[in-house]
């Protein structure tokens, strides 16, 4: 009997530190030791990197400040936390006892007429009867195979998840914005070089005139140069259109009236140009650094979790319950009636189907869907950085002989117009020459934003920025 009593306790303590289901391992996956066109060596964190103000646009920084806490996209993965927050509690308050409080009254009555058979005389009758009852009752479910506690596990690496996805809405919303920004600027500058190139085939054509008027050029001179004058007006309304668009744009993602920003671009700026290299790191610091990444492995640990809530349901389950109930009914003499009850309860499952054993398989497979979706996020992460790299290297080769192109049809244009003036070239000399002038401008332009597009993309890659004004991540317990 003393060997019972003492063996059934310990027995108790042993089980209720048994959890079932896989304990959670860091996932691995091969990677490369450096990205193609940079050095192997990694880099700090770059959460809190301000990368946009390499750009040194006063109005961007601006615009870019404002919209961190007024972002819809931002607030919606604000408020998900929240939500996962709460979940938290509840999976919690499954292993807790829960006690509760019943009461209710009643009053009863009775009323009517009757006949005495001894005498016939009519009579009437009432009755009433007032009673009050109450109850106190208590439960808990003793989590021997650790159903609560893997519960609980899911529900933090869940929250996790929601704080790492505000991080991710964080990173679109500055590429998004800081794309558009370097838009609404290309499609400024294209508009100042089509207007710029207007006063020049205006000039051309006003030449072409004078020598027309001197008997030196023909009437189809003159409508070849009217010609180019008339296709850079109506390159303007496209390129008006552009900006617009970028400026509404940005005016969505900070969440206030469109005439509000585009009244504040109209004036116009330089294009956005990056002043500093990024340092990329190595593929392996983009686990550290990449939210979407990070949000992977939160949701991988959580669907792990879920095993193990599974594969309890497979065993039995003991719950402590009891009750304490008061009556007092006011018609008779006994004043108090006082009951409870105390005992556990026995659940095993015997036989439902393979339900159970099914619904196990069901949370291997989420978790090793969420293993293949963790893999895929880091492998496509690498590969935006690799593209992203490559693509700004290239760009700055192709904006520095963009240059140059400018700088020679530039001098082009000075010699053909000499030329025409003393008769030894045509206008089509001229106009050739216009044209490549205004095609090499443009291209410059495009060439500029693309290599902002590119420097953007890159920092994005790399998860920079990530963080700033952001909310501090809960570590799970």
């Amino acid at each position: 009997m003393n060997f019972s009593r003492t063996l059934f306790p310990l027995t108790m303590l042993l089980l209720s530190g048994c959890v079932v289901g896989p304990d959670y391992q860091k996932p691995d996956t091969a990677l490369p030791a450096k990205f193609s066109e940079s050095k192997a060596t990694s880099s700090e964190s770059v959460a809190l990197n301000p990368w946009w103000e390499s750009f040194r646009d006063k109005r961007l920084n601006g615009l870019v400040h404002q919209g961190m806490a007024e972002n819809l996209t931002v607030q919606q993965a604000l408020e998900r936390i929240t939500a996962a927050e709460a979940n938290v509690i509840v999976a919690g308050a499954g292993a807790l006892p829960n006690v509760g409080l019943s009461a209710d009254g009643n009053v009863s009555g009775q009323d009517g007429n009757f006949i005495r058979r001894s005498n016939p005389t009519t009579g009437a009758s009432h009755s009433e009867s007032k009673s009050i009852n109450a109850g106190l009752s208590a439960s808990w479910l003793i989590d021997f195979f650790g159903q609560y506690r893997r519960q609980r596990e899911a529900a933090n690496a869940s929250l996790d998840a929601a704080y790492d996805d505000v991080n991710v809405a964080r990173l679109a919303y500055l590429s998004d914005l800081v794309s558009s920004y370097v838009n609404a600027r290309y499609y400024q500058e294209a508009l100042a070089l089509n207007r710029k190139n207007l006063v020049s085939r205006r000039e051309t054509l006003k030449l072409t005139n004078e020598i027309k008027e001197a008997g030196a050029a023909s009437s189809l001179d003159v409508l070849q140069a009217e010609g180019l004058v008339n296709q850079t007006l109506a390159n303007l309304p496209a390129l008006e259109t552009g900006f617009l668009q970028s400026a509404n744009h940005i005016a969505t993602l900070l969440g206030v009236p469109a005439s509000t920003i585009t009244s504040s671009m109209t004036k116009g700026s330089a294009q956005p140009m990056p002043r500093y290299a990024t340092r990329t790191g190595v593929p392996a610091d983009l686990i550290r650094n990449r939210p979407d990444i990070r949000a992977a492995e939160r949701r991988l640990q959580a669907a792990t979790a879920q095993i193990g809530v599974a594969e309890a349901d497979l065993y039995p389950s003991i719950e402590l319950g009891g009750s304490i109930g008061a009556a007092r009914n006011f018609n008779t003499k006994v004043g108090n009636l006082t009951s409870w009850s105390f005992g556990p309860s026995l659940s095993l499952p015997i036989f439902n189907g393979g339900a159970l054993k099914a619904q196990v398989k069901i949370a291997r497979s989420d978790a090793e869907q969420q293993y293949l979706a963790w893999k895929s996020t880091v492998l496509t992460a690498v590969e935006e950085v690799e593209n992203a790299q490559s693509a700004l290297i290239r760009d700055y080769q192709t904006v520095a002989a963009q240059r140059k192109v400018v700088d020679t049809f530039d001098q082009t244009l000075v010699l053909a117009r000499e030329s025409y003036r003393g008769g030894a070239s045509t206008i089509l000399d001229v106009l050739d020459a216009e044209r490549n002038v205004a095609d090499a401008r443009l291209a410059l332009a495009s060439a500029i934003r693309q290599l902002a597009r590119d420097y953007v993309a890159l920092n994005v890659a790399i998860g920079g920025g990530a963080e700033i004004g952001g909310a501090t991540v809960v570590v799970s317990k």
